[in-house]
This record gives structure tokens, sequence and C-alpha cells, in this order.
């Protein structure tokens, strides 16, 4: 992309600001399919924010695999087992790794042909794992990257799954899981990635009647009958990390309304932001359906493996700028194959902004120094472009390239920008 979108700089402190984030986008795509294999309409309320591209996309796809979908402004209506097997249907998952994932095992359950596939930036996100975990259940499957060509139906059993790469491999299995015949028994081998997702996917399939077991890196789904569900879709935790961010960076405070941040079982993963914040030296308070987050004196260094909510690196590496120690963020080598190496474009990013980050095969170390102004590479990366903007309100003249990539997930948020300067 190349976009280039200069940052107004604020400089002072938020002044009890209050903002509002789209709905999840890890929620709504999860309900999305389990809506799709239930029995019965569900309906899925998404808010008057678009929650963004990847949402739009898993709706297309369910939709592409002949499943019965009404949408409006706020709202997705779906109709479960209503799918016709459509021969020859195509998931474009564009540029969501949500959607190739989940749609593979999804189209996997029919007889016909489903051809998945995205952009170029998504084929060369690894699935290789998710297609040899889908043929072992069965299925026909050509090609070890996108686009792929995929005939089932599978069926129920045993199976591996590797969890370095990516928990949305497992995730996905399971989803699909209580469908088929004698259910899953899903065994995740070495270190699990973003394991807070996977919660997050077992407490999905609970909601719903399913009857999942879980010991360890071994989880058990029942065949079972999915029950349709009428849900609020709660607001995305990912995206509220960025404007408690911005207090962070700025000071002050801000309250983003919509957000149960809170770490607990099925819990939206990314929520251990905001006890990072507080490590840093932030206050955080928590209320019904609500997060508060308030830096009155300086922020401090931090040390923390962040495998288990990755995605919220490159903003905790860009608060961590303005530290008063060093920061080292480790467990995040599988982010090198996300929309970018984001090690990598966020190191790359400090750099060009006279800071000094240095990046590892797993980690990055950030030593605080003052910045100027700068072009930052977003490398089409929306994390990477959100976290960035956020350094922009404190200083004046950073301009991201590839800024538009923020739709993917939160098309908003440079109106949310603007509401902070308000």
């Amino acid at each position: 992309m190349d976009d280039v979108r200069p940052i107004t700089p604020l400089r002072h402190p938020l002044v009890e600001k209050r903002v509002k984030v789209p709905a999840s986008k890890s929620i709504a795509n999860r309900e999305i399919v389990l809506s799709a294999l239930g029995q019965g309409r569900s309906r899925l309320a998404l808010g008057p924010l678009d929650p963004g591209d990847d949402v739009a996309a898993m709706t297309d796809a369910v939709v592409a695999l002949g499943y019965r979908v009404e949408r409006s402004s706020d709202e997705i209506l779906i109709v479960g087992m209503s799918a016709d097997s459509r021969a020859g249907a195509t998931i474009d998952a564009r540029e969501a790794g949500t959607v190739a994932r989940f749609g593979a095992a999804l189209g996997a359950l029919g007889s016909g042909f489903v051809t998945v596939t995205g952009s170029e930036r998504l084929r060369r996100r690894p699935i290789k794992p998710l297609l040899d975990a889908l043929r072992g259940l069965g299925a026909s499957v050509k090609g070890d990257e996108l686009p792929v060509l995929i005939v089932g139906p599978i069926h129920g059993g045993e199976v591996e799954i590797a969890g370095n790469e990516s928990s949305q491999f497992a995730s996905a299995l399971l989803l699909v899981a209580p469908r088929l015949r004698a259910g899953l028994r899903l065994r995740i081998v070495g270190v699990l990635v973003s394991a807070p997702f996977v919660d997050l996917t077992i407490a999905a399939l609970r909601q719903r009647g399913a009857t999942v077991d879980r010991e360890g890196n071994e989880i058990t789904v029942k065949e079972s009958k999915l029950r349709a569900r009428d849900l609020r879709i709660p607001g995305d935790v990912t995206a509220a990390t960025y404007p408690a961010a911005a207090a962070a960076v700025l000071g002050g405070s801000v309250t983003i309304d919509n957000v149960d941040a809170r770490v607990r079982p099925g819990s939206q993963g990314d929520a251990r932001f905001f006890e990072l914040l507080g490590a840093m030296g932030c206050g955080i308070s928590y209320r019904s359906g609500a997060v508060s987050v308030r830096r009155v004196g300086e922020l401090h260094g931090l040390r923390a493996n962040v495998r288990d909510c990755s995605d919220v690196f490159p903003t905790l590496a860009v608060v961590a700028t303005q530290a008063s120690e060093p920061t080292e963020l480790t467990g995040i080598g599988h982010t090198r194959k996300q929309e970018s190496d984001r090690i990598v474009a966020v190191a790359n990013g400090i750099n060009a902004l006279g800071g000094a980050a240095q990046p590892f095969a797993d980690a990055i170390r950030i030593e605080p120094r003052p910045l100027h102004e700068g072009l930052i590479d977003s490398c089409g990366d929306h994390r990477v472009a959100m976290a960035f903007s956020i350094l922009g309100l404190q200083v004046p003249g950073i301009a991201i390239k590839g800024a538009s990539s923020v739709a993917k997930t939160f098309p908003g948020f440079y109106d949310m920008l603007a509401g902070l300067a308000r």
C-alpha cells in the first residue's frame, strides 16, 4: 500500500476521554461459523461501528458455502444447517487468516469442491498444518498453500495439530468438531501460541451446547447438535488497546465503554495488555462492560513473554519508547509470518524515528531515546499502522505509509483518534 497519512500530534494529556470500539472480530468470526452449524436462526448484533473487512470476509465465506444469511448495517442473521453444498464454491478470505483457516475446515464438512484463496499477502501465511490435519480426517486437499482445493466430507477421530505457528489451526478444527461423526480428539503438539484464543473457542462451543473436555493439550469434542443463539458481540479488546495506549503515551485518562478487558477463562486473549500497562505504571480500573486507563507518573520498562497476546506487542513496543527503562518482549517469533514480519517492521519503525530497537528471532528490545519525525512503513499491516499512529499523537511529524490497512479490523480508527483530540 502506498497511501500515506500524516498524524496530527496532541502532545497533552487526555482529559477523561471516552471512546467505543468495534465488535470483536475474534468472537464474531467464531460465532458466524457456529451459527452456520447450529440448528435454527442465530442473530448476531454487531453494533453501530463497522467491525472491519475480516468480519465481512467471514460472512461472505458462509454465504459462498451456501448458508442462508441476511445482513443489515448492524447485525447478521444466519440460518443454521441450511447449506446446499454448492459445487465449486470459492471462499475468498482476502487478508483474513481466520477466514482462510475457519473457512477451510467449514468447507471440508461437505462433499462439494471448495476452493479457498486470498490476497497475495495471505497466500504467504502458514496453513499447511491445518490442511494436513484435514487430510488426516479424510479430506482430499490439493495444495499446501493458498489457493487450495478441498473435497470432503471429513469424519471424526483423532488428529494432531502444531501449536507453534497459529492457534487458529486448532480453533478451526474445534469449531467444526461437533458436526463430525464420533466427534474429535485433538492433540496440540508443542508450545501453543495465543493460547487464550483456543479457550475462547472452547467457551463459544460450550455456550452453544457442545460437550468439550480438556486435559492439557488434548481436547475432546463430542458429536452433538449446536443450538442457535442471539448474541450481541462485545467490543474488541485488541481494538481497545489503541486508545488505552494513547493514555499511556500522552498521560491523562481514557475509558473504553463497550469492552470487558478482565483476564479470565474464555475471555478475549488480548485482555492481558491492560495488566501489562499496569505493570508499566498505568492505573487500570474495570467496570461493568468498560475499562479505564490512567497515567499520571512516568512509564516503566517491562520484561514480558507475550506469546499469549502477541497481536498487542507492536503497541506495547511503541509505548515502551516513552518509558524510563528498556523493554524486552519475547515469545513473538510466530509474528514474523503474520500480515508482515512484525518484529522487523516494528523495529524498523522505531529506528526510523531515532529510537533504539533491536529485533531477535523471537523477541524485540527497546531502549528509550528521544524520537523525531519520520515516515513509518507499516508494510500494509494494520497492527503496525495503528500502533505507530498512537505514537504520532506524542511525537510530531510521524506519517504512516499503508494507513488504509486499518480497515481490516478497525475502519473507524482515525475517527477515534480525532475524537481523542476533541
